[in-house]
């Protein structure tokens, strides 16, 4: 019952965090980015550069174009992300559509460099509430794991360049220009919210209940655990410690995980410039 209401008060926090990363991300598009008509870079500016060319409402559209992302990603990260994903999408439309925000200025770096602040709190909030409010990375991700060649940075850099190339032609050169300053401050707001830039994040984790802790690992997350033999600086007690290496989307149910069988564990998370092979990426099933 202790674990059931934690886990309740935990999956509450997320939401919370969720609910709070739309808002924000609401704000940075209706309340600057709209009525300048600047952009963001991935999914969200390729619905905004489709509003502006189509006409059609850009709720509709961040809906319509991020949800089959989600469901590929089912398979690669899950079906507890997949629901709160679209129900984060799904909120975020409904922020856009019916939610009143104030066209906080017209000055248009301080739209550029503001829309993308808000944008990119809004994103990183999703993410350490467990979803996504833009595809992007999802995508990115499938398209590097079947690529030699692609890394996931490779493959968003690669659209985003597409996604500002239109921007110039649609909406104007010093709009594309900044929309690229938007995506910037986006990218950096995620990043800083995140701690840490790369897409692989190693795990090291110190508990008497490694053992507990492992079987959970592989069996919630499907991830491969190294297994180092060590003892305590302090005390001499041998342990084992874990290291296992994960995307930034899955920190938070690795946190998660531990906390719920060791709130004392010792977790160590540090970025990593690139990780390849082993059972880093979940393996579909069926």
């Amino acid at each position: 019952m202790y674990l059931t209401h934690k886990s309740v008060l935990r999956e509450s926090f997320d939401a919370l965090l969720v609910v709070l990363g739309i808002l924000s991300a609401g704000m940075g598009i209706k309340g600057f980015l709209l009525s300048s008509h600047f952009i963001d870079g991935g999914v969200t500016g390729i619905s905004m550069l489709l509003s502006n060319v189509l006409g059609y409402p850009l709720a509709i559209l961040i809906l319509v174009i991020n949800l089959p992302f989600v469901i590929l990603g089912y398979r690669q990260i899950g079906w507890l992300f997949a629901l709160k994903s679209t129900l984060a999408i799904v909120g975020l439309s409904l922020a856009l559509a019916f939610m009143s925000y104030p066209d906080i200025t017209p000055d248009r770096l301080l739209t550029a460099v503001f829309g993308g602040f808000f944008i990119g709190a809004g994103i990183g909030l999703a993410i350490r509430g467990g979803a996504v409010l833009d595809g992007t990375e999802i995508a990115a991700l499938l398209i590097s794991k079947s690529s030699h060649l692609l890394k996931v940075g490779d493959v968003i850099l690669i659209l985003n360049i597409f996604i500002f190339i239109a921007a110039a032609f649609v909406l104007g050169v010093d709009e594309a220009l900044y929309s690229i300053l938007t995506y910037f401050a986006a990218s950096k707001t995620v990043d800083f919210i995140l701690h840490g830039i790369e897409e692989y994040n190693a795990v090291i984790i110190m508990s008497e209940q490694s053992d507990h802790i492992r079987e959970a690992i592989v069996r919630v997350l499907s991830r491969g655990v190294t297994i180092y033999h060590g003892r305590g600086g302090m005390t001499g007690k041998h342990m084992h410690i874990l290291y296992c290496v994960v995307t930034r989307l899955e920190i938070g149910r690795v946190k998660n995980v531990v906390k719920e069988i060791d709130e004392n564990a010792f977790v160590v998370i540090h970025p990593l410039a690139d990780a390849t092979g082993g059972i880093i990426k979940k393996t579909p099933l069926h």
